[in-house]
């Protein structure tokens, strides 16, 4: 069946406020790319539900979605709640959809998780919040769509399923969601000594995990022999019913919060492996810092899924979308030329250093 691609135009006017890292566009951006390339017709197109408190529930706790929805309501948090749920401090700012954004994500990958039960490969950008909690919220993260899709699996009756992790920082919310249950086993490659701090390479959650932090400086040569030496092996060993794919965009060489090199070559070579390893896959967004590398990079996704050749260059109407925006870090004075007319990054090849050759065999003898 063909990919199905679930959106929302929730995220095109929303902001974090501006001077979060999540003042720039994403989703709205890789949205608009599909479309002005030809790849996303109405009939493959799903809107986002927005996921109701019973749905909620089945992970977070009832007095935080509350909160949650008085926050929006109000605009303002008392510092009791501050202080409970983490909402309004820890980056995790009050802003005008602080309940419903995230709770679209959240309907989003759970309809997602449905339609890939049928077997389908299923494309939710807007997905991917990896560090929300129960109780608070973490990591710019309100609540857990990850674990909301993955509980939909698992609800559908499904016992052998993978969430593979790629986003510069350990998806440590999901992993301690499903600690010691065997019916999800979780993989997190990301940058080691990066925050959350978690994810050492001894970490197995008692036994449903692996954790793979590379080191910075990370490059493609390095990626796809992380994913050949340790990751894939270990996939196919588990032989899922199921594999969800968080595909942060912070690891690309240009994010600003992290200090990963890869290209989204590296992207579209993961999303290429899993394809061919499962009929069952749902693709979420997750980190992503750069307005034009991560549209660009969930877009090549996209395209991957469906097969499509990438253009040596983007129609014109792709490349003004991608003209017009602007970005106030350091990166965002002088983007370089390929940001506005390719999808594709050069490759970002180099030397497989000793420090990736002992983790990938670490990995593989735990």
């Amino acid at each position: 069946m063909a990919p199905l691609y679930v959106g929302s135009e929730i995220y095109r006017n929303s902001s974090y406020g501006p001077k979060h890292p999540l003042a720039v566009p994403r989703v709205s951006v890789c949205t608009d790319l599909c479309r002005a390339l030809g790849w996303l017709p109405n009939d493959v197109y799903r809107d986002a539900p927005m996921a109701t408190e019973d749905q909620l529930t089945r992970f977070h706790d009832p007095a935080y979605i509350a909160a949650l929805r008085q926050a929006e309501r109000e605009q303002s948090v008392t510092d009791a709640i501050r202080t409970r749920f983490r909402i309004g401090a820890d980056g995790n700012p009050v802003y005008r959809e602080v309940f419903s954004r995230p709770a679209t994500s959240a309907g989003g990958v759970m309809l997602a998780a449905k339609l890939a039960a049928e077997g389908r490969h299923v494309h939710c950008p807007g997905g991917g919040t990896h560090h929300g909690r129960p109780n608070r919220a973490s990591g710019f993260c309100y609540l857990n769509d990850c674990v909301l899709g993955l509980l939909t699996w698992l609800d559908l009756g499904l016992d052998r399923i993978v969430y593979l992790d790629i986003d510069a920082h350990h998806g440590d919310g999901v992993q301690d969601a499903f600690h010691d249950d065997t019916r999800v086993f979780t993989i997190s490659l990301h940058e080691h000594a990066r925050w959350p701090f978690t994810g050492a390479a001894t970490d197995t959650a008692g036994g449903t995990a692996r954790n793979v932090p590379v080191p910075a400086g990370c490059n493609d040569s390095e990626f796809d022999h992380v994913m050949q030496t340790a990751i894939l092996p270990l996939i196919d060993r588990l032989q899922p019913q199921a594999i969800m794919l968080q595909a942060g965009a912070d690891g690309l060489e240009e994010d600003p919060l992290a200090k990963l090199s890869l290209s989204n070559n590296s992207h579209r070579s993961v999303v290429q492996a899993l394809m061919q390893r499962t009929s069952r896959l749902v693709v979420l967004g997750g980190g992503g810092y750069n307005p034009w590398t991560v549209g660009r990079c969930w877009a090549l996704i996209w395209g991957t899924l469906n097969n499509h050749s990438i253009p040596g260059r983007l129609p014109p109407e792709a490349e003004a979308g991608l003209r017009a925006l602007t970005f106030d870090r350091a990166a965002g004075r002088n983007p370089p030329e390929h940001w506005f007319s390719t999808l594709l990054d050069p490759p970002r090849t180099g030397p497989i250093r000793d420090a990736i050759r002992h983790l990938t065999r670490e990995i593989s003898i735990i």
